[in-house]
Order: structure tokens, then C-alpha cells, then sequence
């Protein structure tokens, strides 16, 4: 939009036009105690010191004079470079420049809309069988992956395409013992993605049941997670950086604290590099425990505890790609910020416990409630890494139910109301999309009715029925009311 009226160069050309005009150039040499060349050794040290000066003792002058060389460049300028002024919201030319921008494709188009007709093929196949009291199972998936964005999205400019493929192998051992309270379960998985190694994933459970009203799980599960087409071939600018996907690593980036102390002081020696290893696939390993009782016939709770330990935990780091040239009096030259998919460099771990309760009374009605905890812990480590866990640390839901009550009213009715409050949390999405996400609490309810006859069961409901708009995802629209009719067909 800004583009649209006057290119990047013409606004600095009116900018400068108004400091020379305004005599702001010499007005700033004249303030008391401006840098002098003759006070420092060279000329790169002078320039570096008159930033901090003029910051530290005339910032209200300097804001001052921006804000009108600001709103000249603003303005149609110059009239010799032939511009127009900056297209101001509610005008017919705003309006016009807007569709005729957001119609059109990034990068091929000059625009900002998506193009993206990806596509996604799944093949899974489980086979199950017994041998004496064992029970195996045995499968396999294939995925291929066709993303297609016309580089709005993914790196597929010029007619590159781009393709990628993985598929997994898995089999397990099922077996009781104790007359059948102790189930025993053993399970191992393969995994290969076409740019990444081969992968096994072990796993191992123990549910008992003493008697029953209890039951006992203890489990042991590993995992991996693949890098998704976005950790492995993004390509979007948002403006402020390039969220950009990472297959082949990343050579000499500068962090962004030592780039503002270089622009500050004009000095390349306060530069830090860093490189960024290409991202790799995450590995998870986890115990689990829970509890399952019930109590006094009628009330059932099921309490369940995890903590994971994440090797090459996938998330962000931010860094920026330079040109440095040495003896300038301008030595440092910033070609992109880049947000950089990749994987932390030491352990994360999380962890998080879970209850649940259900209370049945009379012959159709309940109540339950539960609550969850949520950590994430990186053990106190200074890797930049950005996690992007995005997971509330406590939520909780409430809810009163009836289910194929028989009374005045008719048979067959059933009723659900439910209260879910959410602890606000830090949401880290890209350089833009990062921010607090506030608490909130929302209702749902829905009625149904059942028809037996026909095998039918008729929905109504309504999330969020009061309306409390609130945000789920930073940078993301403010979720509202939603109503629903759902009919579902038993064939069977």
C-alpha cells in the first residue's frame, strides 16, 4: 500500500528534502555539546558517538522534527518526482488501491494473497491377529506431500516444485496375565522421511485392574515429530523479517542485540555471528501414570501425570543476514531479519497432570468436572531457541449433563452445559505474531433429541453462547458465537 503512491527511495528523498529545507541538519550540528570531529581518533568513532548524544539529550527535538519530515513524505513530496500522496483510509483511492492489492499474488503479483492448492495423500493399513494368547499388530502409513503456493507461502517460486514423502512401519505384542487383570503391551515403530535418517520409536505399557473399580496405567512411550512442510520449505515475508524454512542450515547470522549496538555505534567489531544447523526431526520420550477409581457407585475419577524429556525440541530462532563493509563510513548494511526454523540445543522437558471427575445422580443427570496443568522447562538454558509451546498453563471445564432422560417433556431428550476457563499465556508465532493471550471463559451448551425408530439423532448447540469475544491465537480474529445443527445417521 505504501509502495503503491511512491516508492522507498523517493520517501527518503522528501524526508531529507524537509530536513534541508527546515534547516534541521544545522540546527542539530548547533545544539551544545554536539560530537565535534576533532574530539575522537577517527572519523568511524565520531560517527558513532553522535547517535547516543543526540538519544541521551535532545530525543524530544529529534521526535519533533521527525514527526513533520514524517508528514511531509507523506504528502505528494517533491513535485518533480512526480508522486502522490500516501492513500489515507475511507477514500475511494485507499479502497481502490486496497482491492486492487489484495487481489493480486505476493512476489509474481506484487500483492499480498495466498495462492495455495497443496495437497495431502494418506494410506494406512492395520492388520491385527492371534497366536495362542498373544495378540499382534501389525501396520504401515504412507504420506506424500504436493505443496503448491506459487511462492505465496512456500519457497516454490519460479516453477519449482516441491515435493516430499514419509512413511512409517510399526508392530506390537498385546498380552494378559492374572486372569486377565494385567494387560501387557510392547510396541515398536519406523519412521522415514525422504530428507531426514530412519527413526524407531519403542513403547511399552502396563494397565491393572485389581478389582472392578480401580484401574492402574504406567506407560513408557517414545516419539518423533518431523519437521512440517513449514519447518522445511517456508518462504513469507511479513514485512519486519522472512519466516523462512531451513533444509540447508544458515552461515553467519548476527543476532539482533549486537546489530542494534552496530547500527548505534557504526562499529562491526560489536557484531555476534551464530550459524543455525538444519532442522531435524524431534524426539519425545515420556512416562505416564494414572488412576482410575470409582466411588460410591456413582462418582468416577481418573487422575493422570506425564513428564517428557524433548530432544532437538523444533522452534525459532531470529537472526539477521549482513553485509559488512569495512572502512565505510556506513559499515553495516542489513539485507534480511530472518526467523529461522531449527532445534533447540539442549533438553526440553514438560510436564503436566490431568483430573477428571464424573458424578451420576438420578437416573439420567451428571456432573463433571476437570482440570489440567500444563509446564514447559528448559532447564534454565540460554539457547535463543523460541519453543512455541502456546499451551495454557492451568485449565479447567464444568459441565451438567443429562443423557436419553424420560419424562413429561417426551423420551429420548438429552442436554449438555459446559464452563471452560483458560489461564492466559505467552503466544510465540513469528516476530509479528508473538503476545499475550488474556484469560478467558466461555459457555457451551447443546440439546439433542434421539429418534429410534429411525436411527437418528438430532444436535442443536451452541458454543460460546454468551459471547465473551475473546483471542485464542495471537494475531488471530477474536473468537465469538457459534451455533450448530448436526444430524447424525447410525447405519448399523
Amino acid at each position: 500500500m505504501q509502495r503503491a503512491v511512491k516508492d522507498d527511495a523517493d520517501y527518503i528523498k522528501d524526508y531529507v528534502f524537509f530536513f534541508n529545507s527546515n534547516n534541521y541538519f544545522q540546527k542539530i550540528r548547533n545544539f551544545p555539546g554536539f560530537p565535534q570531529v576533532s574530539q575522537y581518533p577517527d572519523y568511524l568513532q565520531y560517527l558513532a558517538s553522535i547517535n547516543p548524544f543526540l538519544i541521551q539529550n535532545y530525543y524530544d527535538s529529534l521526535q519533533l522534527y521527525h514527526a513533520g519530515a514524517a508528514a511531509y513524505a507523506n504528502t505528494a513530496g517533491q513535485p518533480i518526482l512526480g508522486n502522490q500522496a500516501t492513500y489515507q483510509p475511507g477514500t475511494a483511492s485507499f479502497d481502490s488501491a486496497f482491492s486492487s492489492i489484495t487481489s493480486r499474488e505476493t512476489f509474481s503479483g506484487g500483492g499480498s494473497k495466498f495462492y495455495d492448492k497443496s495437497a495431502l495423500y494418506h494410506i494406512h493399513g492395520e492388520y491385527k491377529f492371534n497366536i495362542d494368547s498373544f495378540l499382534f499388530t501389525t501396520g504401515a502409513n504412507f504420506r506424500k506431500y504436493l505443496p503448491d503456493s506459487r511462492g505465496t507461502i512456500f519457497s516454490d517460486t519460479n516453477n519449482r516444485v516441491i515435493e516430499n514423502s514419509e512413511y512409517g512401519l510399526y508392530a506390537g505384542i498385546d498380552k494378559k496375565i492374572f486372569s486377565d487383570r494385567l494387560k501387557i503391551n510392547a510396541t515398536l515403530r519406523m519412521d522415514k522421511n525422504e530428507n531426514f535418517d530412519y527413526l524407531f520409536s519403542p513403547a511399552a505399557s502396563l494397565v491393572y485392574n485389581p478389582d472392578n473399580n480401580q484401574t492402574f496405567r504406567l506407560s513408557f512411550s517414545s516419539a518423533i515429530r518431523n519437521p512440517t512442510m513449514a519447518d522445511q520449505y517456508l518462504y513469507y515475508q511479513v514485512g519486519r523479517a522472512i519466516l523462512i524454512g531451513n533444509l540447508n542450515g544458515f552461515d553467519s547470522l548476527v543476532t539482533l542485540e549486537s546489530l542494534f549496538a552496530g547500527f548505534n555505534d557504526q562499529n562491526v567489531d560489536t557484531l555476534s555471528y551464530f550459524n543455525v544447523s538444519p532442522v531435524k526431526p524431534e524426539e519425545v520420550k515420556t512416562i505416564e501414570v494414572g488412576y482410575r477409581v470409582t466411588l460410591f457407585k456413582r462418582l468416577f475419577m481418573d487422575m493422570n501425570a506425564y513428564y517428557s524429556t524433548y530432544k532437538n525440541f523444533i522452534g525459532y530462532k531470529l537472526g539477521a543476514d549482513v553485509t559488512v563493509a569495512q572502512g565505510s563510513p556506513l559499515p553495516i548494511f542489513l539485507n534480511n531479519i530472518l526467523r529461522v526454523a531449527t532445534n533447540s540445543e539442549d533438553i526440553v522437558t514438560t510436564r503436566g497432570f490431568t483430573v477428571g471427575l464424573n458424578y451420576y445422580f438420578s437416573k439420567f443427570y451428571s456432573l463433571s468436572g476437570n482440570w489440567s496443568w500444563n509446564e514447559l522447562d528448559r532447564n534454565g538454558s540460554d539457547d535463543p531457541l523460541i519453543p512455541a509451546f502456546n499451551t495454557p498453563k492451568n485449565k479447567f471445564n464444568v459441565g451438567f449433563s443429562g443423557l436419553n432422560i424420560d419424562n413429561k417433556i417426551g423420551s429420548n431428550w438429552g442436554f449438555s452445559i459446559n464452563y471452560k476457563w483458560v489461564q492466559g499465556f505467552l503466544f510465540e508465532g513469528s516476530p509479528q505474531f508473538t503476545g499475550s493471550i488474556e484469560d478467558y471463559g466461555v459457555v457451551d451448551a447443546q440439546i439433542n433429541k434421539r429418534f429410534p425408530e429411525t436411527k437418528t439423532t438430532l444436535k442443536f448447540g451452541c458454543s460460546n453462547i454468551l459471547e465473551n469475544l475473546h483471542y485464542e491465537v495471537y494475531g488471530g480474529p477474536l473468537i465469538g458465537r457459534l451455533l450448530y445443527l448436526q444430524l447424525l445417521v447410525e447405519l448399523n
